[in-house]
């Protein structure tokens, strides 16, 4: 059983399992003391499967006789939570017997420890200071357990092997090392001198970690009758398995040591005369030197096995123990410079072998051979001590991961050369060894002969290697990085106390300060590290933030972090690195503070600013995302986090900054005059202060960003009514926000006069109203729709105050009522008798369908002024952006042909034929002539002009129809089409603009299309490689479709005379057109288009989808789905004016108040309902990727993707005469799987007219503004806000050389 533990060697003869039990018929009533001993051993040995303690193989090594080791388990955590005890290793409470539990062998370490006694103990005529035996460890032990054996087990005894074996177990997890490092296993005697790392000196510092294990034989048993009769029903319990053991009490046998290497001592080499003729001092000091010759000769062949033993072996393992790409890592954290340390002690060795061959027998200098050493090992030893811990912590972490790197380690501890030593004892070993110097050197000293010269050389040497260990103890704190015991280090526990005594008062001041500076740089730098070990590294590695969120999270909420790590760890290291030229006094580290703020400023100037934003999508993702929650609660556990949030880590760099200031400052008080930090420190001082004030206005910002998510995450919207704001776009702000008093609606209102909440945005004025929830947030309920600020208009805001009115109904009631239906008009006081309170109106003007105008009143001049006054900046500024980015411009074709006379003019006006009144204005059609003339025709309800396209002198009256109301143009076939007074005329183009020279077809007669004046509308479109012109005639409630297909060799031939037959008569008749089919729709019909293979008919109905091929035809949107049912009744009373395709699987519905997305059966295919127009539309138009609405006072434009508003344009009257179809344009483009890129074609596609108001009540005429809408293109293309106004200039297009220049949107 004992050679199933690991590292067990026990040495004792195997036990017989057939030794009868104390409980046993056959045991003698009276047995023998050696008998009883073997029924002891023999009841352990039974027992040892229960209480076997399984040692960390890492610490495998040396273990006592008779397999003892039994009474141990290394799992205290688990053993405390099973019986109800919080293992804390760290208990400040430790000293109190209520919180100390002497089954963990963490607790009895930590009593050893304060209840030990320490002396100067001499062994190898070498005093050790603050040392102890092997006798004392388990007498202290024994004295501490053995309570605790009375209560659990009821007895009382003498018997020392437990305190043994827990004695063991803690030498075994090097709690304790012995002297001259020999390896043997601890026995409870005086032959070994042992001592505690940390009470060397040498730059070693506390533990971090406890030795850890259950004492099995010390744990209370769980059954609450155990003790009751001395019965216990517990098969575990202890009490019925080991107590029988300890009664009668055995004398322990005396431990029987395993034979030494005989070693042969100074004197033994030594002639005896030469012997007899020195005193006793010198034999000492001979005795001495040649011991530390001996010991240095054992520590470099150690340090020699841990080469061949261990690196060796870890590189040439196969299969390979360390990962190979982490290999050279793991190498260099756990054996460090241990190779660098080897070679300074070779060439120690040499000098002090050299130096013994010169003078032996008798070493007459040793002390200046140690002085030079001292120096070399400067360079080496004080990075390996401070890199210790780091190199513990590697060791252990991957022993506890790796199953075979730890049976690789327990089977080096099994090696003869190791001496039962395992690697954690190997790589101590060099600060161990260079503790035991000072104590080597100092038994020389004292057995140096007073004037001999190598005393001087003995204490200069004593002193540098404790300089070395101070040094060493500087390395180790800086290294540690507060983590560990190191964190509680002040500038006190790493100067010496004669450095301290011979300071100033006020220089002891300064270095305390520049300690602290050092020290909370390092305490900053650690958390900025925490931020990306604990917090980011996981981020990026789990399924924790969606893939699609992960950049924008990763940049919103750490930014640049490692911008401002990678500058502070570089002053960091500057700081370490001064620290330890000038250790223990430090001059200044003004420069490397003054170099780094000079480099960080860009990097803090963009995280500090960003804080903010940082702050608030944290909280967001906490609140919204469950598994982030629970990462981030679990991140809060980390011991390194100090259950400190993530936002204060994010945090750390604002303070930090104002840190600096604050230490320079004192820093600059204590410093003497006359010293360089006297100039230096107040220009680093107005660097920082400089940063902190430059990111203020930042700061604000980003605030104000903030705020303006938070509104819109708790914005409440009607169902059906939601408006995109675009509120999260990177260039959004919130200018103003406050609160206006608004009157009733309905003049009624039991409640009294209602207080909004308005919300001042760039692009948009919210009316909302504050509601807070059970959870205390306060949402904002839209009150009414959003207002554009190009649609708003500010009115009354000059009027006088009046007196808020308490309604008539506050008398009946006893509450403030009232009954104003509207607002005082002419300024006129309500007067109230129980309120007197002033309001000043404020009342503005919403231009969209469902505005009107708004009475609000402020609660003070003030605040009305101070409202304008933000109302007019917001305005002027959108009117500035939305001009900078624009998506179409208007370039004129007329703006002098088309008159109507004015209201003035009306009465008196007769129409005639030299009447300069043109008429309305009602539609428009691009051509170019075959001489590659440019035109463009306009027709209004006094006949259709021709003229240039960019030159509006050159319009010409061409026909002299009446009520013109469409055209069109067959560019490929040279016909004109004209519907004027609901007849459809065809008209060859030559004979209209003649070219030159003139055409045989300038003399053609135009041919008429239809019968009686009855034709409503027509199309032209291609369909399947055919075009077709379809015109509609309303029959009753029906609408019958006539389809006809122009005959190329009809158009190009000779005049015929006109036939007297016919369905379509005209003067001079010939066969341009045949009818290709015939079809009716039993609904009015309100417009026709050509999809890709069908038609669509918008109609009362909705749209009606037909094939024309077998006019099967189906009516979209779908209605069959009771869930729409509000949303089908909708579109039922709305009337269709047309339908685009949005995607490649996707078309845009438009209504006249609204647009709806559907698939390609025509089903709803987004969640977000519908798109609600600013206005109400007469007409739509598609140029992708954009969706233009014409309401009579504006154009809204919008995205077609997301129906996102983009561009307004005001006027007067607008129409769209002209949407891009009857011409030869180029055909649209299907749209790709992502929609339409915004780098579409250029081309001009949409004309409308407007009445230009020329600000002249009196004028008789009004002149119509006719204009094509040109999409805009960039000059220099490049990435664009679209909040701001971009440096660059935007021109529509006018050349070829702007046609692959893709769209700038907004």
């Amino acid at each position: 059983m004992a050679s199933s533990i690991p590292g067990l060697n026990t040495g004792a003869a195997p036990l017989s399992p057939q030794l009868p039990t104390p409980h046993s018929p056959s045991s003698s009533p009276e047995p023998s003391p050696r008998r009883e001993q073997d029924i002891l051993e023999e009841r352990l040995y039974q027992a040892k499967g229960r209480l076997e303690l399984h040692h960390d193989p890492s610490r495998a090594g040396g273990s006592g006789a008779n397999g003892l080791d039994a009474y141990f388990d290394q799992d205290e955590e688990a053993y405390g939570e099973e019986f109800g005890y919080d293992f804390d290793p760290d208990d400040e409470d430790e000293d109190d017997d209520r919180f100390v539990n002497l089954a963990l062998l963490s607790h009895v370490a930590v009593k050893l420890k304060d209840k030990i006694k320490r002396e100067t103990h001499v062994k190898g005529s070498i005093p050790y200071p603050r040392a102890f035996t092997g006798k004392d460890i388990v007498s202290t032990i024994q004295q501490i357990i053995q309570r605790e054996l009375l209560i659990n087990l009821n007895i009382s005894t003498n018997d020392r092997r437990v305190a043994l074996q827990v004695a063991r177990s803690l030498q075994n997890q090097l709690f304790f090392y012995e002297v001259e490092w020999g390896g043997r296993a601890l026995v409870d005697g005086v032959e070994d001198v042992y001592m505690f790392l940390e009470d060397a000196g040498g730059g070693i510092v506390e533990r971090e970690e406890l030795p850890t294990g259950v004492i099995t034989v010390l744990t209370h048993c769980y059954s609450p009758s155990c003790g009751e009769d001395g019965q216990c029903y517990s098969y575990g319990c202890m009490r019925g398995k080991i107590s029988g053991a300890f009664d009668p009490p055995v004398t322990t046998p005396p431990e029987v040591e395993a034979p030494r290497e005989t070693k042969r001592d100074w004197p033994d080499g030594i002639d005896s005369t030469v012997l007899s003729s020195l005193p006793e001092s010198e034999i000492k000091r001979q005795t001495i030197i040649h011991k530390i010759i001996t010991k240095e000769k054992q520590y470099i062949d150690d340090l020699d096995l841990i080469e061949t033993l261990f690196i060796r072996g870890i590189r040439e393992a196969n299969p390979p123990l360390i990962p190979p790409a982490e290999l050279d890592e793991f190498i260099d954290d756990v054996f460090g410079n241990i190779l660098d340390l080897r070679e300074c002690n070779r060439r120690l060795l040499e000098v002090m072998r050299v130096r013994e061959r010169e003078q032996a027998p008798i070493i007459q200098r040793i002390g200046d051979v140690f002085l030079g050493a001292a120096a070399e090992f400067r360079l080496a030893y004080p990075n390996y001590v401070g890199h210790f811990q780091v190199a513990e912590k590697r060791l252990k972490d991957e022993l506890e991961s790796n199953p075979e790197f730890r049976l690789f380690v327990e089977q080096c501890a099994r090696h003869p050369d190791s001496r039962r030593l395992d690697l954690k004892s190997f790589i101590s070993r060099p600060a161990e060894h260079l503790q035991r110097y000072p104590v080597l050197l100092e038994a020389i000293q004292k057995e140096t002969a007073e004037g001999n010269p190598d005393a001087d050389f003995l204490g200069e040497a004593i002193q540098a290697i404790r300089r070395l260990s101070t040094v060493a103890q500087l390395m180790t704190f800086q290294t540690a990085m507060l983590r560990g015991p190191t964190a509680k280090y002040e500038w006190e526990d790493l100067v010496p106390e004669d450095v301290r005594s011979g300071m100033s008062k006020k220089e002891t001041k300064r270095q305390h300060i520049i300690f602290e500076l050092i020290k909370g740089e390092m305490e900053y730098v650690k958390d900025l590290e925490i931020l990306e070990h604990v917090f980011l590294q996981p981020i990026r590695s789990r399924d924790i933030i969606p893939v699609d969120r992960l950049d924008t999270f990763i940049a919103d909420v750490f930014h640049n972090f490692a911008e401002l790590h990678a500058h502070n760890r570089r002053l960091l290291d500057r700081m370490h690195e001064v620290q330890r030229e000038e250790h223990p006094v430090i001059r200044s580290v003004c420069a490397a503070v003054f170099d780094a703020a000079l480099n960080w400023r860009d990097a803090y100037m963009e995280y500090i600013p960003h804080y903010p934003i940082a702050e608030y999508r944290m909280k967001e993702e906490i609140q919204n995302n469950p598994a982030f929650k629970e990462f981030y609660d679990q991140a809060l556990r980390h011991p390194d986090v100090r259950r400190l949030d993530l936002g204060f880590f994010i945090n750390r760099p604002i303070p930090r900054l104002l840190r600096y200031d604050l230490l320079l400052t004192a820093i600059l008080d204590a410093t003497p005059e006359g010293h360089e930090d006297k100039e230096n420190i107040p220009q680093a001082l107005e660097i920082i202060a400089g940063l902190a004030r430059a990111t203020d206005a930042g700061i604000a910002s980003a605030k104000q960003k903030v705020e303006l998510w938070k509104y819109n995450a708790n914005l409440v919207w009607r169902p059906g009514e939601e408006v995109d704001m675009d509120l999260l776009d990177e260039t959004r702000t919130l200018v103003h926000t406050g609160k206006l008093l608004r009157q009733p609606d309905g003049g009624l209102e039991w409640s009294g006069w209602s207080e909004l909440f308005v919300l001042l945005f760039d692009n948009y004025l919210v009316l909302t109203k504050e509601k807070v929830t059970k959870d205390g947030v306060t949402k904002y309920h839209v009150n009414r729709r959003p207002i554009p600020l190009e649609l708003l208009s500010l009115l009354g805001f000059t009027e006088v105050a009046q007196q808020r009115s308490t309604g008539l109904l506050r008398g009946l009631r006893g509450g403030e009522r009232h009954a104003d239906a509207g607002p005082p008009m002419n300024g006129q006081n309500l007067e109230a008798p129980g309120d007197s309170r002033s309001i000043f109106p404020c009342s503005i003007h919403h231009a969209g369908r469902v505005g009107g105008i708004y009475h609000l009143f402020a609660e003070s001049s003030q605040q009305r002024a101070e409202w304008k006054q933000k109302l007019e900046e917001a305005m002027g500024l959108r009117a500035v952006v939305q001009e900078a980015n624009k998506v179409f411009e208007i370039e004129t074709l007329s703006t002098d042909t088309f008159l109507t006379p004015s209201m003035q003019a009306a009465s008196t006006f007769s129409w005639s034929g030299d009447s300069p009144f043109t008429g309305k204005v009602t539609c428009s059609v691009p051509f170019s002539t075959a001489d590659g003339r440019g035109l463009v025709a306009i027709g209004c309800a006094e006949g259709v002009w021709i003229g240039l396209r960019h030159d509006s002198k050159s319009m010409r009256r061409v026909l002299h129809l009446k009520m013109v109301t469409q055209c069109a143009m067959l560019e490929d076939f040279g016909i004109f089409l004209v519907l004027a007074d609901k007849s459809l005329f065809a008209y060859h183009i030559e004979a209209l603009v003649p070219s030159n020279p003139p055409s045989a077809n300038s003399t053609r007669t135009p041919q008429k299309l239809n019968g009686t004046k009855d034709v409503q509308f027509f199309s032209v479109g291609t369909l399947n490689g055919r075009t077709l012109i379809i015109y509609m005639k309303k029959k009753g409630l029906d609408s019958v479709f006539r389809v006809l297909e122009p005959v190329t060799g009809k158009i190009t031939e000779k005049a015929k005379h006109p036939s007297a037959f016919g369905r379509f008569m005209s003067t001079s008749r010939s066969e341009w057109f045949r009818v290709y089919r015939d079809f009716f729709l039993p609904s009015e019909a309100f417009d026709l288009i050509f999809l890709k293979a069908k038609i669509a008919i918008m109609c009362t109905k909705g749209f009606e989808i037909m094939d024309l091929t077998d006019f099967k035809s189906s009516t979209i949107p779908q209605r069959d789905d009771p869930r729409q049912a509000a949303l089908t009744k909708r579109c039922e009373s709305s009337r269709p004016m047309g339908m685009f395709r949005s995607g490649e699987n996707e078309f845009l519905l438009c209504y006249d108040e609204f647009g709806l997305y559907v698939d390609r059966h025509g089903d709803p295919s987004r969640s977000s309902g519908t798109i609600e127009w600013e206005g109400t539309a007469e007409r739509v138009a598609f140029h992708p990727p954009y969706v233009l609405i014409f309401d009579q006072r504006f154009v809204e434009i919008r995205h077609i993707d997301k129906g996102k508003l983009v561009q307004i344009i005001r006027g007067a009257e607008v129409r769209c005469i002209w949407d891009g179809r009857g011409a030869s344009t180029t055909p649209l483009a299907t749209p790709g799987p992502a929609g339409w890129a915004d780098n579409n074609s250029q081309e001009c596609r949409i004309h409308a007219v407007m009445k230009l108001e020329d600000g002249n009540p009196q004028a008789k005429a009004v002149v119509q503004h006719v204009f094509e809408l040109v999409p805009t293109i960039q000059l220099y293309p490049g990435p664009m806000s679209s909040g701001s106004p971009p440096t660059s200039t935007y021109f529509p297009q006018q050349r070829d050389v702007f046609a692959n220049v893709s769209a700038w949107r907004m």
